[in-house]
């Protein structure tokens, strides 16, 4: 039996305390070293670092936030964000990776399509560099193993349940 094209297989959706952890511990290291370049500012050199590693920490906890509020869906045609960013067509997979020294997010999985796309960075659940795209971060494994157990069976030609 043939599922409809819009219907959602698996989800992943962040967890919201790994959420809460992630972007506040990344606020937290921003805000501490913008205080020690501030309050005991060393070498012009040091201090500029400092403030860079600040500034950037504070900008990847927020993006970090804002990623992670979506949920990854996969239908029997596409693996999307619910922000309506295509992430993968399943008919251009080509490859999954989950193996215990994959380079991969936490509790997550890389896949590996046959047709390049732009980049893209959701901190914390995806990102896509050319042809790889890694799924994961602050999700729970269980949704991951899930998702990629089914995208397993799409890829070797069986339909899922």
């Amino acid at each position: 039996m043939l599922k409809n094209d819009g219907e959602v297989l698996a989800t992943i959706t962040a967890s919201p305390a790994r959420r809460v952890m992630g972007a506040g511990m990344l606020g937290s290291l921003g805000c501490l070293t913008l205080y020690l370049a501030m309050t005991a500012p060393p070498s012009p050199g040091w201090l500029v670092f400092l403030l860079v590693v600040g500034a950037a920490s504070l900008w990847c906890g927020i993006r970090l936030w804002q990623a992670t509020a979506h949920t990854i869906e996969l239908t029997e045609t596409e693996l999307r964000c619910t922000d309506g960013t295509l992430i993968a067509r399943v008919e251009d997979l080509d490859h999954i990776d989950r193996g215990f020294f994959a380079f991969k997010p936490s509790n997550g999985f890389v896949l590996r399509s046959k047709a390049s796309a732009p980049r893209a960075w959701y901190p914390g659940l995806w990102w896509r560099m050319g042809r790889r795209i890694g799924v994961g971060g602050v999700t729970p494994g269980q949704q991951g193993k899930a998702m990629s157990e089914i995208l397993a069976a799409m890829m070797s030609g069986l339909e899922p349940q």
